[in-house]
Parts: structure tokens; sequence; C-alpha cells
């Protein structure tokens, strides 16, 4: 089937016409994954390949390279942070720009990060009761009208398909943004009884949005994302089921990816489009913005009442399901790499590392370089057979300074260097990709496979830990406690986070964003005892909020 997508225009979300060129854009809300911020613009689109900026390629050069991956111009983090995470994406070999204006190619490297987020969660959605499933990509046009303030939230960034076959289509077809409405059109079609209930269902798909500003990872045009979709018969089970998903995307940004995330509740403004409540986690990036990485949503039964999603009960009454949604995105991705990356590049956590040791075998004279690549094999088949993820480089069109450059810049936690006389006193020099010169080398470590194996996975889980606790003692040291609008103000103009109390309208929330480009990020659940005064309005206030400048 050939057909036409294209972005719609103002007349073709209220008129079946067929489509024209340019985009109106309106503030958008928060919604799964994802933070889209508000723009109002109009630009004219077009599906066809936009001229993008190349990564740097390294030369290729006779001879060993001397030449370090530092040489090829990674810019400073502090000098430029949006450029320094562009570098990292093409010099790491995390993605590419796809030929068309917003997407991205994955490569290898950046979606096996993916595949650990996908190896984590998975099994834990499966215990916790959900299964896996598909739904279609096209929605029609009528799923997303239904429900008012979803297709207000979506409107602005949906990719509509207009003609299929060569023919124009009789209604246009949505390319999929999330999956609420045709999620709940076949949940009608299975729910019947309060037997059929609880229903929970999850899938692995790719979203459409057609975003004005990308930034790979965090916001493409298409990205990939899980996606879970939960029918109850109560809203205190559907309540405890939304806690229950924020909880579980808590556990796995802190543990594995060594994120410390604030978990809290979404203002009023930034809930999700149809949702009675958004529960989201906050994480600080490097340059101290916030990146929404995770979200779970009471629907409520918003949308079992406008698409007819009701059971009979045990007293026979026909009753409308209460529901759930919650996903997190590859999004995830760009935030391990803004979380922990430096100016040599990326730092990824050790359960989070496709790649988690690598071995570099060093030699100056022909006559040493079989048996130290010999020792250097069976180092590898040692680690690997303890299921520790290992590489061993044993290029010899590269100096051994290039690759202990190139593999700090891939982020790889640790690294084994063999050695003439390592050989000699069979042992090796380990050394931590977080802490840079002597003070992250141990020498001598013995290459006897009992204790080798033990030493590098104390060692990795030592990375693990200090790298979680540094990004928290960052998070803690840019986060300002402050009383009053002014104070806020002044914490937003330093690039900080503002937490006070708040108790104001949606008017002055908008007022703060307005004047500060600061959004409310949630209400944490940890909150402070005590009576509280609003730093707004003086009025008495239950929460705190933490403000704070997003991606």
């Amino acid at each position: 089937m050939s057909m036409v997508i294209r972005p719609p225009s103002a007349a073709l979300l209220s008129t079946s016409t067929a489509p024209v060129a340019n985009l109106s854009l309106c503030p958008k809300r928060t919604r799964n994954g994802a933070t889209v911020r508000s723009r109002a613009a109009s630009s004219s689109i077009s599906t066809q390949p936009q001229p993008q900026p190349q990564p740097q390629q390294h030369k290729k050069q006779k001879g060993p390279d001397t030449h370090t991956p530092k040489a090829e111009g990674i810019t400073p983090r502090s000098q430029d942070f949006n450029a320094w995470y562009l570098d990292i994406i093409a010099a790491a070999e995390l993605a590419d720009y796809g030929p068309v204006r917003g997407t991205m190619v994955i490569r290898p490297y950046g979606y096996a990060i993916w595949e650990f987020i996908q190896a984590y969660l998975d099994p834990i959605f499966k215990e916790t009761g959900h299964s896996n499933m598909y739904f279609p990509q096209f929605i029609p046009y009528s799923f997303i009208e239904k429900e008012a303030s979803h297709v207000e939230g979506f409107s602005p960034e949906l990719a509509l398909v207009t003609i299929g076959g060569g023919k124009e289509l009789e209604e246009k077809l949505v390319v999929r943004p999330t999956s609420e409405t045709i999620v709940n059109h076949m949940f009608t079609q299975w729910v019947h009884s309060y037997r059929d209930l609880p229903l929970m269902i999850n899938q692995w798909a790719n979203v459409t949005r057609w975003e004005m500003r990308t930034k790979p990872f965090v916001r493409t045009l298409e990205f990939l994302w899980q996606e879970g979709h939960t029918a109850h018969a109560t809203e205190e089970e559907a309540e405890k089921e939304a806690l229950q998903m924020i909880e579980v995307y808590h556990k796995f940004a802190c543990e594995q990816a060594a994120m410390p995330v604030i978990v809290g509740r979404k203002s009023r403004a930034e809930t999700f489009a149809g949702a009675l409540r958004t529960y989201t986690i906050e994480a600080m990036m490097g340059d101290c913005k916030a990146l929404q990485a995770g979200t779970s949503h009471n629907l409520g039964q918003n949308f079992s009442r406008v698409f007819g999603t009701q059971f009979t009960d045990e007293n026979g009454q026909r009753q409308y399901v209460w529901q759930t949604s919650w996903a997190v995105s590859t999004r995830m991705v760009g935030g391990i790499i803004m979380t922990h990356g430096d100016d040599t590049g990326l730092m990824l956590p050790p359960r989070m590392a496709p790649i988690q040791v690598v071995i570099i075998p060093i030699w100056k004279k022909a006559d040493e370089k079989g048996v130290i690549l010999e020792v250097a094999s069976n180092l590898e088949k040692i680690l690997k057979a303890a299921s520790i993820r290992v590489k061993l480089d044993e290029s010899d069109l590269k100096t051994a300074g290039w690759k202990f450059n190139f593999w700090e810049m891939k982020g790889v936690p640790l690294r084994i260097e063999v050695g003439p006389r390592d050989v000699l006193n069979k042992s090796v020099v380990v050394s931590r990709r977080d802490m840079p010169g002597k003070d992250g080398k141990d020498f001598g470590i013995s290459m006897d496979p009992s204790f080798l194996v033990v030493y590098i996975r104390d060692k990795l889980e030592e990375v693990q830990s200090a790298l979680l606790a540094r990004a928290t003692a960052f998070r803690d040291s840019n986060i300002v406690n402050v009383e009053s609008y002014e104070e806020l103000k002044a914490a937003i103009s330093e690039g900080k986070w503002a937490r006070g109390p708040w108790a104001a309208s949606d008017f002055e929330e908008s007022k703060v964003k307005e004047e500060t480009g600061a959004t409310i990020r949630c209400f944490p659940f940890d909150q402070p005892p005590g009576n509280k005064a609003c730093l707004m309005t003086g009025k008495p206030a239950d929460e705190i909020a933490i403000f704070a400048k997003s991606y």
C-alpha cells in the first residue's frame, strides 16, 4: 500500500478535506514518557529528506594511529552542553540522523542500551500480571476525537495518513502517538463481566509525534517505548496499579541506570491529556535541566465512558472500568548520557553497559605479541564464562593510548591492561572509567580466575554505586529551598531547581512558566512535615513543589 503521511493543519483537525502544507503549533500538554514544551509557531513541513549535520568520522590511517578520539573534537561539556551531547552520540556511535527531518537511526551500541532497559522491565511486567501484545500503528482519527482533552493535547503533533493505495481515504488515519484510544476500542470488545478484570497488557512499540525541535533520544519524530494499559473494577485498584508502576520505573532508574530520580505527582496543568492524575520520575541532567524519565497515569473512567467500556459487576449492575497507562521510552538512553557523561565522553553504569570490561594488550616488540594476545584471550574467556560482558581489543592498527581514550569515550566501566611485565608477574592493571588517572588504577591484580572474577564483579558494583552517589550529590547540591516567588526566580535564573510550598492556581503556575521558563516538575511523594505557606500567595500550602526548566 502506498500512502501519504502528513502532519495536520488546523483545517485538517476539524474537516476531512485534503491536507495542506502549513502546520500551526499550539501549546501542548505533558504525556507518556516525554515532556513536550509549549511553543507556538507556523512552519512549512516537508516529508522529503532534509540536510542534517553529519557526525565526525575517524580517518583511516596507514600504520598505528597515534591520534586519540579526544583530538576528533568533542566539545567540552561545560562549554556547550548541547553540542557536547550531540558529539558524544556521534563519536560513541549511539545513533545517527535519519534521512527524514527529526528522525534518528539507533546504532547497535545505542540499541544495546535500550535492550538492557527492555531486559530489566519486561520480566517485571510479566511478574506483576501483565501480558505483552501489539496494537496497530494506524488509528482512526475519529478515535482521537472522542476524548476532548486528549485530542486537544495531541492535535499539534499528529501525523495523519490521508492517501492509501493511490486513493484518498474515507477517514484520516493517525500514526500512533499513544494507544489509549485504540486500546479502549478493543477493551470494549473483550471486557464484559467482572470476571474479565483486571485486564493488564503491555506493548513494546514505536510512536510518532511531529516534533519541531528535535534532539536524539530525547525528542524525535519517531521513538521507541513500552506502554502499559490496564482496566480495573474499582478506582482503588487503578490507583494502586498506577503507583505500583511508577515505583517500578523509580527502582529501575536508581538501581540500573544510577539516575537518582524524584518521584511525585504532576500538577493539573502538566497531567496527561485525559487522565485524573499523572505520576512521574524526574531526573536532573548534567546541565541541571529536568528530564521526565517515565510516567504512570490514573485515567479514571474518562476513556471508558467515551468508548463505552463497561462490565457487569457481581450485583448484575453495569459499570465503567477504571484504567491506567504508563510508559518509558528511548529518552531514558538520553537521560543516562546526560546524567553521567563527562568531557571524555560516555560514562555508562555497569548494569547498562553493552561492554563492561575492555581488555587492552600492550606490546612493543614483535616477539611479545603472540604470548600477550594468548594471555589476553584467555582472560576474555574467563570473564565471558562468568557472564561479564567483555571485549578484547586486539587490533594492531591503533596504539594502546588511542585505545584507552576510545573505550573511555565509549563509557566502558573497566579497562584491563596486559603487557609483557604483567604476563611475567601473572597479574594485570585495572582502570576505572569513573576515576581518571592513578586514583582509578589498581596494579598487580592476580590473573587467577577465582580471584579475578570476584575482583571484577566487586569493582563493577563499586562503579555502579559511585555513579549513583555522584549523581545524587550533584542533584542535591543544585536544588534550592525557596519561600517566595522572588527566591524562586533567583534560583531558576542561576540554573537551579527550586523547591517550595505551592497552593496557587493554574493561572499563577502559567505565570511562573511565562516569566522564568520553569514548570512544576512534580509534587514529590516525599513531603516535609510542618505548616507551610504558598510561596506565591502566602496561603496555607499542604505540599511543596519542585520547579525547573526541562527538556
